[in-house]
C-alpha cells in the first residue's frame, strides 16, 4: 500500500510517500515551497510586468498569495477572481470586492483578454507525480492524506476567531482523540471550505475520484505525529504545541487524549507571552477569555483544574524558535527522526484510526500508536 501524505503549510509543503513494503527511512520525502508561496511569486512577477491578473481555481490558503494580490491592487493593476478563488481572501464576496478585487463569473473569466491567469489550489498532485517519475519511483498512489489549516466559513456576523475555536471545542467534545480532526472524503463538514476544495482538487485529477482520501487540520496532524517520538511517547502527561507560521495550537494531553488546549496567532506572540500561556495550560488555569482578548482564538480545559507535577513540553512547527532558550526547556520533537514530517506521520496515524486496512499497513512500519 502506498499512501501519499501531504502537509500543506504557509512556508512549505511536506510530502511523504509511505510505502508499506519499505522501511519508513527509505520512503520518499520531499520538502517543497508551499503552494501559497509559489502563487505569491507568480503574482509578484505579474506585478513587475504590469499585467492584470485573473485568479481562478478553488479556495486555498492565503497569507503570502493574499499579500501579493493586495500589492498588485495597490500598484494600480487589475485583479479579477472567480467566486471559488475569491473565497481564498474572504468567504464574503462583498468583502473581497471591497479589497479592490473584481469578482467575475466563470463565463466572464473565459472572455477576459490580456490577463495573466493564475490557478489557485492547495494540492499539486501532477507536480508530485512528475517528481516521482523523474526519480524512477513510479507514480502509483493507493490513498491520499492531506492536511491544511481551515479557518472555516463563518456565517455573517459570526467572528472568525470564535467560529474557529467553537469548531475546535466541538470536535474535542465529540472525541478526545486527535484523529477527531480528520475526515474521509464524504465526511467533511460544509463549513470547512478549504478541506472540501482539496477534495475537489483530487476529484478533478484523472481517476482522482477513485482514490480514498483523508483530510485533516494541520496543527492536530503535527501534534499527533509528534507522539511518535519515543521521548514524547513515554510521558503520560504532556503539553505538545505546534508553533506554526500563522497559528500556535497547544494541547494538554493525558495518555494521548486531549484534556485542554489553546490556539493563538503566532505573529501576536513574543516568546515570553507564549511561555505565560503555556504556564497556565500546565497549571490548568488558562481561560478562553484571556486568550481571545489577546487576539487569539481561545482556550479550553476539559478536566477540573490541576497543575501538572512534572510538566513536559514538546514543540514542533516552523516557528518553534520562538521558545529557543525558554525556561520551560521545551523538547524539540523529531518523530522517526524528522521534525518536518511530523504532520505527515500524524496524517498516517489519523488515517489508521479511520480505516482498518490502513491501520495494518501503517502499524507494520510505524509500530502501534503512543498509549496503546
Amino acid at each position: 500500500m502506498r499512501i501519499l501524505a501531504i502537509d500543506v503549510g504557509t512556508g512549505t509543503q511536506d510530502i511523504l510517500l509511505f510505502d508499506a513494503d519499505q522501511e519508513i527511512e527509505n520512503c520518499i520525502k520531499l520538502v517543497m515551497p508551499s503552494p501559497t508561496a509559489v502563487i505569491a511569486r507568480r503574482i509578484r512577477d505579474a506585478t513587475e510586468r504590469g499585467v492584470p491578473l485573473l485568479l481562478d481555481g478553488v479556495t486555498m490558503g492565503g497569507g503570502p498569495s493574499h499579500w501579493a494580490a493586495m500589492d498588485h491592487v495597490r500598484a494600480g493593476y487589475a485583479v479579477y477572481a472567480t467566486p471559488d478563488a475569491a473565497r481564498t481572501f474572504d468567504d464574503d464576496l462583498d468583502g473581497v470586492a471591497g479589497m479592490g478585487i473584481t469578482v467575475v463569473s466563470e463565463d466572464e473569466a473565459v472572455g477576459l483578454r490580456g490577463v495573466e491567469r493564475v490557478t489557485l489550489r492547495d494540492l499539486w498532485i501532477d507536480a508530485v507525480r512528475t517528481s516521482l517519475r523523474a526519480f524512477g519511483a513510479g507514480d502509483r498512489i493507493d490513498r491520499m492524506a492531506v492536511a491544511v489549516f481551515d479557518h472555516g466559513a463563518a456565517p455573517p456576523g459570526y467572528s472568525d476567531r470564535v467560529f474557529r475555536f467553537d469548531y475546535l471545542a466541538e470536535r474535542v467534545r465529540a472525541s478526545s482523540d486527535l484523529s477527531t480532526f480528520a475526515y474521509l472524503r464524504d465526511e467533511i463538514p460544509a463549513s470547512l471550505t478549504r478541506l472540501r476544495a482539496v477534495a475537489a482538487s483530487v476529484d478533478a485529477e484523472p481517476r482522482g475520484g477513485e482514490y480514498p482520501i483523508l483530510l485533516m487540520d494541520t496543527a492536530p496532524a503535527a501534534v499527533l505525529g509528534s507522539l511518535d517520538d519515543p521521548e514524547v511517547a513515554r510521558h503520560a502527561e504532556a503539553i505538545v504545541a505546534n508553533v506554526g507560521n500563522f497559528h500556535c495550537l497547544a494541547f494538554r494531553l493525558e495518555h494521548g487524549r486531549v484534556v485542554g488546549l489553546f490556539e493563538h496567532h503566532t505573529g501576536e506572540l513574543t516568546g515570553d507571552e507564549l511561555e505565560a500561556f503555556l504556564d497556565k495550560l500546565i497549571a490548568g488555569t488558562i481561560t478562553n477569555q484571556e486568550v481571545f482578548d489577546d487576539m487569539g482564538h481561545g482556550a479550553l480545559m476539559f478536566e477540573p483544574p490541576r497543575a501538572l507535577d512534572r510538566p513536559f513540553l514538546a514543540i514542533t512547527g516552523p516557528r518553534r524558535g520562538l521558545l529557543r532558550g525558554s525556561r520551560l526547556s521545551p523538547y524539540l520533537a523529531v518523530p522517526h527522526g524528522d521534525m518536518m514530517l511530523a504532520g505527515c506521520f500524524g496524517l498516517l496515524r489519523a488515517y489508521a484510526a479511520h480505516d482498518e486496512n490502513v491501520r495494518e499497513a501503517v502499524e507494520c512500519r510505524l509500530g502501534p500508536p503512543s498509549g496503546r
